[in-house]
């Protein structure tokens, strides 16, 4: 009886061991697939990928965190749009997921960027600090926020010769998606735009942007196939505030065609009317009897006030002001 208790004994043992060992092998495959999926989906948001020309690549990568947390290093983030003629390369990403949470993600991203375009275009970057978290489902992404601190850009076109440096202090991005619509909403504070061989007239500003675009949930990480082109929503509140109450809001519907042109009806207030008069002038002095002749009208509007609220309606890229007063052509996106 002894020997045989020593022999059930020594049996279970052996069983709990390899059922242990069996249980770390399957943790371990399945950490390392969570690894892959995490790195994706990182890139993903990134590099939203609506076609199968859009590459996102991770140098010396670096899988870390096992075994209770999820983690990804790149030391460098290249992306490749082979459609569209865009390459951008970032500094070192940092990723990271619980394993008892492994859809909800989050990383940073250090600078510099440097963003090219085949029409010229380049753009460079650098912020003090990039945070962002994201929420996964089944598929694809479910939201995203993104914080930038001191950030430093510089736009300039080889094809015009022409540069814009902008800075903000903070800047935020919000998206979601929304029963098959997208919500985003847009921050920038304490910012400032200087254009070359322009006059620096408009002082720091704050600006806000919150839009919902109707059945472009797949946007968020480039499911959608079809991006803004023919796309409509709703713009909730856009908001620009250079200081001493002068704020202008714009809010109404909208939509793009399918070749890019902006069509919409827009509720339009000014706060201040004159200095706003005062700033545009000064920015723009080639133009500065037409900005008189328009402040001029918008105050009659306003019954001599220095508040008003007029109608902006833009028909296939062509911006009126009720319908009948023309104020130029906007182009396509």
């Amino acid at each position: 009886m002894a020997a045989s208790s020593q022999s059930g004994s020594s049996r279970k043992f052996w069983l709990l061991g390899l059922g242990i060992v069996l249980f770390i092998a399957i943790y371990t495959g399945g950490w390392f697939y969570a690894a892959g999926q995490l790195k994706e989906t990182v890139l993903r948001a990134i590099a939203p990928r609506t076609t199968a020309g859009v590459s996102g690549e991770c140098d010396d990568i670096d899988f870390r965190g096992y075994p209770f947390r999820i983690g990804l290093f790149c030391s460098k983030v290249d992306v490749d749009d082979k459609m569209n003629g865009v390459s951008a390369s970032f500094g070192e990403l940092r990723s990271a997921a619980q394993v008892y949470a492994p859809g909800h993600i989050v990383w940073e991203l250090d600078s510099p960027a440097e963003i090219r375009t085949a029409n010229g275009l380049s753009i460079s970057a650098q912020w003090a600090n990039l945070q962002s978290s994201l929420v996964t489902k089944l598929q694809g992404v479910d939201r995203s926020s993104t914080v930038i601190e001191g950030l430093k850009a510089t736009a300039v076109s080889s094809q015009t010769g022409q540069t814009i440096d902008v800075d903000a202090a903070r800047t935020e991005v919000h998206l979601r998606q929304n029963a098959g619509d997208l919500d985003g909403a847009i921050s920038f504070q304490d910012a400032n735009a200087v254009i070359k061989d322009w006059p620096q007239v408009f002082p720091q500003f704050s600006a806000s942007a919150d839009l919902t675009l109707a059945g472009k949930a797949g946007m968020i990480d480039g499911s959608d196939q079809q991006g803004l082109y023919g796309a409509s929503g709703e713009l909730r509140k856009v908001v620009a505030d250079i200081g001493n109450g002068r704020v202008m809001t714009l809010t109404g519907p909208f939509s793009f065609d399918e070749q890019g042109f902006l069509s919409g009806k827009f509720k339009l207030e000014i706060e201040k009317l004159g200095p706003w008069r005062d700033s545009m002038k000064k920015a723009f002095p080639e133009v500065a009897d037409t900005v008189d002749t328009a402040a001029k009208l918008l105050k009659a509007l306003a019954i001599g006030g220095d508040r008003v609220s007029v109608d902006l309606v833009v028909k296939h890229g062509l911006a009126t002001v009720g319908g009948f007063i023309p104020l130029g052509a906007i182009p396509p996106i």
